[in-house]
């Protein structure tokens, strides 16, 4: 699975992945912090997330004087890793240089983490990526979202859209992810993890 493709010559030296579900409807919903960090990198470094074959929107950027892959799948939210498994020949990453940026419904609003493999939470985008790759060895990057209040079921949660307040306190979390995934791909894993955790 993880090999270099020989279609894209270099490897890039980090695929970043931002989960979340495509369409209007589903904009700035709690599901999508991930694929808002990835816009927000491709913003950073001038890139342009364009539609790809692999079912996804994808730029490469020079950062650090490295290659950063960015992509958000087009496939919803469960069906993730039909997109990132193609993503990842392509840019003939290891499951080291994969960076899943996602939502978290175990974390308090806000709350951030970088994170080496291990389990998956119940995440329905990580469950799909781990079964088409075969391995829960890439870095995730965590956006604590909050639990659903009362009785509310997680899956109406996620689908939600932050309160006023909680989208002023959301936003600077998305620009420390976005920082978090830069300084892994500048400094290393090991970096990251002691500086955001």
């Amino acid at each position: 699975m993880f090999r270099k493709s020989p279609r894209t010559g270099a490897a890039a030296d980090l695929l970043v992945v931002g989960l979340g579900n495509p369409g209007e409807e589903y904009d700035k919903t709690r599901h999508n912090v991930g694929a808002e960090v990835v816009e927000l990198l491709a913003r950073r470094h001038g890139g342009k997330l364009r539609k790809q074959k692999e079912r996804s929107l994808t730029d490469e950027v020079n950062a650090a004087g490295k290659r950063m892959a960015l992509a958000i799948p087009l496939t919803y939210m469960n069906l993730s890793g039909e997109s990132v498994a193609p993503l990842v020949r392509r840019y003939g990453v290891e499951p080291g240089q994969l960076v899943v940026v996602q939502d978290e419904m175990d974390f308090e609003l806000g709350r951030l983490q970088v994170k080496n493999g291990g389990g998956l939470a119940g995440h329905n985008g990580l469950k799909s990526i781990v079964a088409h790759l075969h391995t829960q060895d890439f870095v995730r990057v965590r956006i604590g979202i909050g639990k659903p209040p009362g009785s509310r079921q997680g899956a109406d949660h996620v689908l939600r859209r932050f309160s006023k307040a909680e989208r002023k306190e959301i936003d600077v979390t998305l620009e420390e992810a976005a920082d978090a995934v830069e300084l892994i791909l500048a400094e290393g894993l090991d970096v990251a993890m002691n500086r955001f955790n």
